[in-house]
This record gives C-alpha cells, sequence and structure tokens, in this order.
C-alpha cells in the first residue's frame, strides 16, 4: 500500500480583493517527494507556498497535513528576536545532540554563526533560515529561492545536500541546472490553473510547449466552428424560427467561450540597443593587481577585452568579482600594473542589490522621474533609446498591468523588481553592458528572452552570476576567481572552464540520480583529539552512501546486459556505461574514505 500523502491542497481560491489570483487550486505531496514549482512571475508561486505552509489562508478550498508530518518554510524575512547569534537561531529547532546539523549546514553555506543578527546582511539572515530549515530535517521542506545570496560553491554544497535527503521538498528557483539536477516531478502554476507533470524540470519545457500546442488547437478549432455558426446565422434566416434561435444560442454560447478563456501572457518587449560603436578595444588589464588592506582582489591579471565580447565572472562571494569589474571599467585605479580602457563607451549598469529602484516611489515615477529616462515639459513620457513613449505603455510592454503603474515599487515581487530594473536599463542606449547578478528572481521565461536578448547586443557583456545554465548559454570568456588574489581567465562558459580545469561537470544521468564525489577527510583537530562533528557525521553516513552506489551499479550493469541495447540505443548505453564508470569509482572512493576515517577513529580512542 502506498504511503499517504504528507499535505494535500482541494478545490483552493485566492482573491485577495481583487480579480482571483487562482481557482480551483489542488496539489497532492508524498513522502520524499521532489518537485519544483514553476509560473511565471506574479503567477502566484510564492503565495502556494505560503497557503502549503498555513502562513496564508485561502478564500475557500482545503489544507490537510498527516497527523504528525513536520511542514518547515524558508522564511524570507527571518524573526532574529532573542537570539545573540545566527548559530543560536540555526540551532534553536535541535536537540543539543544534533547541533552539528547546523553546524554542518552554516558551514556548507559559508555563513559564520557568530555573527550579531542585528549586524547581519540581508543575505545572511536568509542563509541562517536556511541552515536552521534543513538541519531540522522536516518531512516536507518549501523552499523559496534557496539560491539567492549563495555563491556557486555553497548551491554546489545545498544541491548535494538535498540530493541526499530523507525530506520530501517543493523548489521555487530560477536556476536551471539546480531545478535539472534535483527535481523529480513538477507543479507548473499558469494563469490560475495548476498542473501536475511526473517528471523534472529537464522535461519542463517540451511539456509546456505541448499543453500550449494543444491549446492553440482547440482555440483554432473554436474559432472555426464560430465562424461556420456565424456564417448560417446570416444565411439561415429562411428555417424554422424556434431552429434559428437554438442556433443564434449556440454562437451566442461559443462566444463568451470563447472570451472567458484566459490568454497567455506574451513575452515582455526587451531588447538592448547598442549607441555608437565602441573602440575595437573595450578593456585591458596588464598585470594589475588590488588591495582592500590585507585582503588580495586580485594579483598580476591580465586580460583583453575586445567589442562584443561577453565575459562572465565566477567565483565564492567575497572573492572580489565586482571590485575586479569596477577596475576593468576604471571605477577604482589599481594598485599596480595598467588598465587601459577604448574609445566611446557608453556604459549601462544592472546592480545585484537594485539600488538603482526606489522603493518608496511608484512604477511611474521610478521612470518618469528618472533624469536619464524623462522627457522635458512631460510627466507622463519617457525616452526609450531616443524616442519618447507613454510610461504605462513601456510599462505594459514589460508585462505590467495598468493598475500597477501608480504603485509602489515595494509591492512587486522579486521577478517584478528586476523586471522593472530591465525596463530601465534598456530605455538607455548603451555599447557595454555590467550585470550583476541579472538573473536573481527571474522566471525560466524571461530568462530565455534575457539570454536571445544578451545574444543579439551587438555591445560588450561583462557578467557577475552564480547562474551555472546561464553563464553556459551567455558567456565567451569565464573568468574564475576562487579568492586570495588569484584570477584565471578560461574559453567559453561555466561547463567549458571545468572541462579546461578537469573538474568533472555537474550533469543529470538517466535513468539514476548522478553520483556523489567522496569528500576529502579533514585531519583530527590536536586541541581535544577528537574528531569533528562533521568526521563523526560523515562516518556514520558513508555505509549507507556505500550501499547507495552498489545499488545503482547493480541496476546500470543490469540495463547495460538488456539485449540490443547498444544497437537500439546508442546514446542510453554510452551514458550507462560512463555512469556504472563513475559510480564504481566514487564507490572505491568511498569506501577508502571510510577505511581512513574508522582508522583514524581507532587512533585517537587509543591515543
Amino acid at each position: 500500500m502506498a504511503p499517504a500523502p504528507l499535505l494535500t491542497l482541494s478545490d483552493i481560491a485566492l482573491t485577495f480583493g481583487g480579480a482571483p489570483l487562482f481557482t480551483d487550486i489542488s496539489l497532492v505531496v508524498h513522502p520524499r517527494q521532489r518537485a519544483c514549482l514553476v509560473g511565471r512571475n506574479g503567477s502566484g508561486k510564492s503565495t502556494i507556498l505560503k497557503i502549503l505552509a498555513g502562513l496564508v489562508e485561502p478564500d475557500t478550498g482545503m489544507r490537510f497535513v498527516k497527523p504528525g508530518a513536520s511542514v518547515a518554510y524558508m522564511e524570507q524575512d527571518p524573526d532574529f528576536t532573542g537570539f545573540e547569534t545566527l548559530y543560536d537561531f540555526a540551532t534553536a529547532d535541535l536537540d543539543p545532540s544534533d547541533a552539528f546539523k547546523a553546524e554542518m549546514a552554516l558551514e556548507g553555506l559559508k555563513l559564520n554563526g557568530a555573527i550579531d543578527p542585528a549586524k547581519a546582511s540581508g543575505g545572511e539572515r536568509r542563509r541562517a533560515a536556511l541552515a536552521r530549515l534543513i538541519s531540522a530535517e522536516p518531512d516536507l521542506m518549501l523552499l523559496d529561492e534557496p539560491t539567492n545570496h549563495l555563491d556557486i560553491e555553497a548551491i554546489g554544497w545545498l544541491e548535494e545536500h538535498l540530493s541526499n535527503t530523507r525530506s520530501a521538498f517543493i523548489l521555487i528557483s530560477h536556476d536551471r541546472a539546480f531545478l535539472k539536477a534535483l527535481s523529480r516531478s513538477t507543479f507548473w502554476i499558469d494563469r490560475g490553473v495548476m498542473r501536475s507533470n511526473p517528471t523534472g524540470f529537464d522535461g519542463f519545457e517540451a511539456w509546456r510547449d505541448k499543453v500550449f500546442d494543444e491549446e492553440d488547437q482547440a482555440r483554432h478549432k473554436l474559432n472555426r466552428l464560430i465562424k461556420d455558426e456565424a456564417r448560417w446565422a446570416v444565411e439561415g434566416i429562411s428555417a424554422r424560427r424556434k431552429r434559428n434561435m437554438g442556433r443564434v444560442r449556440r454562437l451566442a454560447e461559443l462566444r463568451a467561450e470563447r472570451s472567458s478563456q484566459i490568454k497567455r501572457a506574451g513575452p515582455a518587449a526587451m531588447a538592448f540597443e547598442a549607441g555608437s560603436k565602441s573602440g575595437r578595444l573595450v578593456a585591458e588589464a596588464d598585470g594589475v593587481s588590488l588591495a582592500f588592506g590585507d585582503k588580495k582582489i586580485v594579483s598580476d591579471f591580465s586580460i583583453r577585452i575586445m567589442r562584443g565580447d561577453r565575459v562572465a565572472f565566477v567565483g565564492p562571494n567575497g572573492a572580489g568579482k565586482t571590485s575586479l569589474l569596477k577596475l576593468l571599467t576604471g571605477e577604482i585605479e589599481p594598485d599596480a600594473g595598467k588598465i587601459r580602457l577604448g574609445t566611446n563607451l557608453v556604459q549601462a549598469l544592472l546592480d545585484q542589490n537594485r539600488a538603482q529602484l526606489d522603493e518608496t516611489q511608484s512604477l511611474w515615477d521610478n521612470l518618469a522621474l528618472d533624469p536619464a529616462l524623462g522627457v522635458a515639459g512631460s510627466s507622463d513620457q519617457i525616452m526609450v533609446r531616443g524616442t519618447p513613449k507613454h510610461v504605462v505603455g513601456y510599462l505594459k510592454e514589460f508585462l505590467f498591468a495598468d493598475a500597477q503603474a501608480r504603485g509602489p515599487v515595494s509591492a512587486l515581487s522579486g521577478g517584478e523588481k528586476a523586471r522593472l530594473l530591465l525596463a530601465k536599463l534598456m530605455a538607455r542606449e548603451s555599447n557595454l553592458l555590467i550585470l550583476d547578478e541579472p538573473t536573481n528572481d527571474l522566471d525560466v521565461e524571461t530568462l530565455d528572452l534575457l539570454q536571445e536578448v544578451i545574444d543579439d547586443y551587438s555591445g560588450t557583456v561583462l557578467l557577475v552570476s552564480h547562474d551555472r545554465d546561464f553563464i553556459d548559454r551567455v558567456a565567451t570568456t569565464t573568468v574564475h576567481m576562487p579568492g586570495q588574489g588569484r584570477a584565471t581567465v578560461y574559453a567559453g562558459g561555466y561547463s567549458d572552464m571545468l572541462s579546461q580545469r578537469g573538474d568533472q561537470p555537474q550533469s543529470a544521468f538517466i535513468p539514476t540520480q548522478p553520483a556523489k564525489k567522496s569528500q576529502p577527510v579533514d585531519k583530527p583537530k590536536s586541541r581535544d583529539g577528537r574528531m569533528s562533528f562533521k568526521q563523526e557525521h560523515r562516518l556514520k553516513a558513508l555505509p549507507a552512501e556505500m550501499e547507495r552506489l552498489e545499488a545503482e551499479i547493480a541496476k546500470l550493469e543490469a540495463f547495460l546486459s538488456t539485449p540490443d541495447l547498444f544497437a537500439t540505443s546508442p546514446e542510453k548505453f554510452d551514458k550507462a556505461s560512463k555512469g556504472l564508470v563513475e559510480r564504481q569509482t566514487a564507490l572505491s572512493a568511498a569506501e577508502e574514505e571510510w577505511l581512513e576515517l574508522e582508522t583514524l577513529k581507532e587512533t585517537l580512542a587509543s591515543s
């Protein structure tokens, strides 16, 4: 018998006092389910998570939680009242004997637990909330953009942690690589309707396009039927009046059906327009070094950026990516070496803190009162790449409703704020785009469009991002900054960088999940002669990991023994063969790691 669902929503409707946000939403979450929740910005994804968490009460419908099941929601603005440190907050739900779980989470998320919450940044507070949630190991985790404020290394750690958790989870994320690696089912909210699919995000776009194609075909048939009925209404007047009125009512019903259909929102009217060309050379760094006190940003770094290049800067938070951008654009001077800038550069900047938006003002005022966009003598028009446009008309191009124009920016979702900032940026002509974390909070469709817009842009792009998929799609050059002043230039995107470094790219494998890399054994702490919490936990976890790898190896061997597999599906045969080698290697490493840790445990016990 299948286990009972953890949580069920039935016939949920919510209006927020205006037009319905959604109606008749039903959703079932099963134990250990790994689902992603996708939809356009403003479709209600975050609201659905809050309803699942019991934080928002719907107008109608029922929420049922399995008795005894625990449901945890990642708070966007957690309350730290009464906690002296982020560590105290992260361990609040744990028995003291389980405090190591929060320590591991804080370490993996690269967060100093000793920080006073009053002095913590917004990103640090969100990471503390994430550490508290995952270390508590609830039956169901509700994660809304958990990778925001995480660098690539921390995202990798979280991805590995979630791939091994026994908890069910529902993810909202803009990070395609993260969703593809973790999700095994998909919930899609579209125009107030919830659809579900038993495959992960990797199959979402094909499924979405199929739904849209079927919808278009049904609309085409309906339009043709209306056209036929309308022709009959004109030509069949000589028939019996009773029959006439029945056909006329039928025509009215068909037209009402068509009117009731909610049209799909089209893409935002995004376009970056390059103004006059810059010189062929955009920027050149020759042996530059920069440090702030004892912290090295770059040491003896050289690069040449030419017109049309797309250069991505990757590395952990605090490594100095934004500072290197400021060096290369002439905003700050190097301590040593030379920076040479090209001629006729016109910059446009999108900063990760959205500082160019005044949240106390309306969307209208943010555009009309911008000195770079306002039209002299007009309060309702802005200049869009040299052409005057009405503010509301321009906002509509970026999928904002008329009613939102006079509303405060503070009322917008994260994705809507990002879209408004892109609207400001795209109204200007430029030939050098500086994009600092542009993908945060954007939906899949907007990310696709942003990539296409960047591809079509004839100027130069400097990009800071932790979104591996987006970097792969956009970058022609990647600069890796691991910290301590090191910066290395690689050709291509993120996966190309990994390949050139000899790292294994992270990828999904069919029919089983990717194997984990075995973790290196920490050296014993000599202060107390005991194993660290991390080592003890790893020693306990390794037997289960080895058992899982052995099971996957057996499954792959059985799969590869299928008759005629190579002849009928050479691609699957190749993937399975590579996956088998990968898991055999991982099993050997795990066995070696277990042996080293067990030996270490015995050595420390006898000393």
